[in-house]
C-alpha cells in the first residue's frame, strides 16, 4: 500500500467531476487500499478519489474508533434523502477549517462494492453526513461551497497564509 498526496483547497483539481468506474478491477481495489491508508494516516474518517487526484467515483470511510470498519463505495448514488440536519464538518482537503453544513438526515445510497457487486445502504447521522460530503467531492464540490462568499474568501486567505508559513525556511 502507498500513502497518497491529498489535494488542498483551492486546488482546481478538486473541482473535477469524477467519471464512473466501468468495471471493478485490481486497480480500484489497490486505490481503495491506498486511500484507506492515506485517510488513516491523516486521521480522517472519509476520503474521495478526487481528493488524491484520481478522477474515478470511489470513496472510502471508516467511522469506527478502532479503525477496523472500512467501507468502500464505487459509483455511489444517493437514491433517497429524508429530513435535514446541521453538522459541523471538516475536510482533509481544507485542513484546520470547520463549518456548519446542512445535509439530509437520512439517505439511501446505491453503490458497488470491491467485489463489483451492487449494494444498497440506509444511513443516518454521521454516516449519512460523511457519504454526502464525499459524494460532493466526486461531483467537484468542497464543503466550503456551502459557506457565504465572504467566509469562503477568508478560508482561502487563511490557507494561503498557512502554506506560506509551512514553506518558510527554518533558521
Amino acid at each position: 500500500m502507498s500513502r497518497l498526496t491529498i489535494l488542498e483547497f483551492p486546488d482546481p483539481r478538486l473541482r473535477r467531476v469524477a467519471r464512473p468506474v466501468d468495471a471493478v478491477s485490481d486497480r480500484e481495489r489497490k486505490l481503495a487500499a491506498d486511500m484507506l491508508e492515506t485517510m488513516y494516516d491523516a486521521r480522517g474518517i472519509g476520503l474521495a478519489a478526487t481528493q488524491v487526484n484520481e478522477g474515478v467515483r470511489l470513496l472510502v470511510l471508516d467511522l469506527s474508533e478502532t479503525r477496523d470498519d472500512p467501507k468502500v463505495f464505487i459509483n455511489p448514488e444517493i437514491t433517497e434523502r429524508v429530513g435535514s440536519q446541521t453538522c459541523e464538518e471538516g475536510c482533509l482537503s481544507v485542513p484546520g477549517v470547520y463549518a456548519e453544513v446542512d445535509r439530509a438526515e437520512r439517505i439511501r445510497v446505491r453503490s458497488l462494492g470491491l467485489d463489483g457487486e451492487p449494494f444498497e445502504l440506509d444511513a443516518d447521522g454521521l454516516l449519512a453526513v460523511c457519504i454526502q460530503h464525499e459524494i460532493d467531492h466526486l461531483d467537484g464540490k468542497v464543503f466550503v461551497d456551502y459557506l457565504s462568499p465572504l467566509k469562503r474568501r477568508m478560508v482561502e486567505k487563511r490557507l494561503k497564509k498557512q502554506k506560506q508559513r509551512d514553506n518558510e525556511p527554518v533558521a
